[in-house]
């Protein structure tokens, strides 16, 4: 179930009060002790563990009967049969594959393969917060409650979580602002409006269709019913001073009195704005050759190379990319070349750039107002234009003059999207405008940018967003930045396979022909991917061969274990629990090699990408 609302309706109390951390105010609620819930920690971890560690102590029953197991190992009398207890609830929580099941929570959220034994205060604190959201996917619950689960998270991650939470069989309560994610995972939607909440069935698109005609109904019941009081009301006016008509006048006045106002339905979002049409649009506004985009520092140094792009009015430009693939890189050496090592950055002197960026947020100054930051940008406009233009973004009232400092991520980004808006430029650069922003916002801003009439280039992980306002994609992988030529929906096929093998992507600048090489280039080409692939290839087998060997191992103790006699037989007591203390090895050594020959596979595909 999607539970979706407007900021601050109730959605993060609603889960509080079911993980017992608020109190109901009136009623009951009933919650079933036995069950177990699991939702993703909103503080950021500080330990020394490593992150495999970490995200498996969220399974708190594997946890408690991997102790149990070491105490009694660590017994020195008759413990087999406890023992044998222990390891049987082992195998019925699957505790010997907890390791390998945390690798691939781990993987799929986005970290590579030497990121899980590093520390997890090594990471950043959004990559923290992919761990905390791996910790509760870890654990074995009834009840899963999350909330805004793919805020730090990149499109690939995000498509990964809709099918690892397609397959959860527990209940499933997410709050979200992303309706994609919204529609692939959702069979209900919970609406909280006006402190009620309103149950739906079907995915967020559904519930839309619902609400619209909801909301007609409601509408003309609303006109219907204006209609009737002024009709009441033109004849309580006209005859209620008449003394052959006061008693009916009286009796439609309490009518009025009695009757049940419908509230008008309001089906368009409270955000309203737009941007205004560009002064000036010169037909080149910005352009970038033969770049190489980086830092000037030893750790990260050149990230994207043979960058070539022209910027025309029109352009309508989406980049999509894996966290770290350097879009923000892209976005910032077109905004400023801040991140140009080499090449060209050509301007057009009437080109004005529209910026946003995450980091903008921080650049506000807390203890000034709405209305003090926009008078830097509107020096000449009256007060009263200044209260109407941040009307638009759902600043009113006394709000416009209060510190921005306590405003909540939402508001903050409204505020920086106010201002760059208000700046009337020709060419948006966008990164990532949609975090933070509820789905009213979300929605409005989408509406305005299709009207938009300049250029934009966006990086989003909200697909709607992408859909509704890009003609052209282009994906940022492996240090270049290609043309993707193909749609939006086929973006999952292509992470898939790590590369567009039917259509091979051409990068920006270079001319096919450029890319054409002989046959003898061709077969050196071939031998040097074989040299380089040989080693991984020799990895793989040999895992493959110890998994042979171990499965072969895990079999003749099973078929051990088999022998009825071996339970009622006291002489062969050690014999089970050797047996049992076997089994427990072999699997957890089968579930590592497992992972080891997945990630050994993954760097045979990555280097025969990069050969070819």
């Amino acid at each position: 179930m999607g539970v979706i609302g407007a900021n601050g309706s109730g959605k993060t109390s609603m889960f509080a009060m079911l993980l017992g951390e608020l109190e109901p105010d009136d009623g009951e609620l009933g919650i079933d002790p036995n069950d177990v819930f699991a939702h993703v920690a909103q503080e950021s971890p500080n330990t020394s563990k490593s992150a495999i560690d970490y995200v498996m102590d969220g399974d708190d029953e594997l946890r408690k009967t991997q102790a149990a197991i070491a105490t009694a190992e660590a017994r020195s009398d008759d413990h087999d049969k406890s023992l044998h207890i222990l390891y049987e609830k082992m195998e019925a929580i699957d505790g010997f594959t907890a390791e390998a099941r945390a690798a691939r929570l781990i993987h799929g959220l986005g970290f590579s393969a030497a990121d899980i034994r590093k520390p997890v205060q090594s990471f950043s604190g959004g990559w923290r917060m992919r761990l905390n959201l791996a910790r509760a996917l870890m654990c074995r619950s009834d009840i899963l409650l999350l909330d805004e689960p793919t805020n730090h998270l990149d499109l690939p991650a995000i498509l990964w979580l809709e099918r690892w939470l397609k397959r959860y069989e527990g209940i499933l309560l997410i709050i979200s602002h992303d309706r994609d994610f919204l529609d692939e995972v959702c069979t209900r939607i919970a609406h909280i409006e006006h402190n009620e909440m309103q149950f739906f069935t079907g995915n967020y698109s559904q519930f839309e269709a619902q609400r619209a005609e909801q909301l007609a109904q409601q509408q003309a019941m609303f006109t219907r019913q204006q209609k009737d009081i002024k009709h009441i009301q033109g004849f309580v006016d006209r005859f209620r001073y008449k003394a052959s008509k006061a008693r009916q006048a009286q009796s439609r006045l309490k009518m009025l009195e009695r009757m049940t106002l419908i509230a008008p339905a309001h089906a368009d979002s409270p955000f309203r704005f737009h941007f205004a049409n560009p002064k000036k649009q010169p037909q080149h506004l910005l352009g970038i050759s033969d770049a190489a985009l980086g830092y000037d520092d030893s750790d990260t140094g050149t990230v994207l190379d043979n960058v070539t792009l022209n910027l025309m009015a029109g352009d309508r430009i989406g980049l999509l990319g894996v966290n770290g693939a350097g879009k923000s890189t892209f976005v910032k050496a077109l905004a400023s070349g801040s991140t140009l090592l080499s090449g060209e950055r050509v301007l057009s002197k009437d080109t004005k750039i529209g910026y946003f960026a995450q980091h903008q947020l921080d650049l506000l100054v807390p203890e000034q107002s709405p209305i003090d930051h926009l008078r830097q940008y509107a020096p000449g406009d009256r007060e009263s234009d200044m209260r109407n233009y941040l009307g638009r973004f759902n600043f009113g009232g006394e709000r416009i003059f209060e510190p921005v400092a306590p405003f909540s991520g939402g508001e903050k980004a409204r505020l920086v999207l106010a201002l760059m808006i208000r700046q009337e430029p020709n060419l948006l650069l966008l990164d990532e405008p949609t975090n933070h922003l509820d789905l009213e916002m979300r929605q409005a801003l989408s509406i305005a940018l299709i009207e938009y009439s300049g250029a934009l280039v966006v990086i989003s992980h909200d697909r709607h967003l992408l859909r509704s306002v890009c003609d052209e994609l282009l994906i940022v992988h492996d240090g270049i930045v290609d043309r993707f030529k193909h749609s939006l929906d086929e973006y999952p096929a292509w992470l898939k396979e790590h590369a567009v093998s039917q259509a091979p992507a051409i990068p920006l600048g270079e001319k096919p022909a450029k890319r054409q090489i002989n046959k003898k280039q061709q077969r050196q080409q071939e031998a040097q991917r074989r040299q380089r692939l040989k080693p991984l290839l020799d990895q793989v087998r040999d895992i493959e061969k110890q998994l042979a060997g171990k499965r072969s191992e895990l079999d003749a103790v099973e078929q051990g274990l088999g022998d009825e006699s071996i339970y009622s037989d006291p002489e062969r007591k050690d014999e089970l629990t050797g047996l049992v203390k076997n089994q427990a090895t072999l699997k957890a050594t089968i579930g590592t090699l497992e992972w080891d020959w997945m990630e050994a596979s993954e760097a045979v595909e990555k280097a025969g990408d990069t050969a070819q």
